[in-house]
């Protein structure tokens, strides 16, 4: 069964920091290529960061020296680590599992960077 769950997300002041979590099944977390993507109100889902399945990480530009992309094989579970908020990053953030022709997508968690 396909399954990706996020978790973390929440209020958060501009400056702070706050760490996302995908839970994956097993099968996800082994042959899939995981990223996360954003999408903010009015706005068009646009992709974060991805972990490749052989560890290789990409960051859209506007996070690079903020974000950080992991994942923890044991615990099948990739994780977001977002430092520097800013309120333009208010969005929700989803979990995205893909093989060329197939992906899948979590439900979302909602993140607000708010003063």
């Amino acid at each position: 069964q396909v399954q990706l769950v996020e978790s973390g997300g929440g209020l958060v002041q501009p400056g702070g920091s706050l760490r996302l979590s995908c839970a994956a099944s097993v099968i996800i977390f082994r042959l899939y290529d995981l990223g996360w993507y954003r999408q903010a109100p009015g706005k068009q889902r646009e992709s974060v960061a991805v972990i490749t399945r052989g560890g290789a990480t990409r960051y859209a530009d506007f996070v690079k020296g903020r974000f950080t992309i992991s994942s923890d094989n044991a615990k099948n579970t990739v994780y977001l680590q977002m430092n520097s908020l800013k309120f333009e990053d208010t969005a929700v953030y989803y979990c995205e599992a893909w093989i060329p022709g197939v992906e899948y997508w979590g439900k979302g968690t909602l993140v607000t960077v708010s003063s």
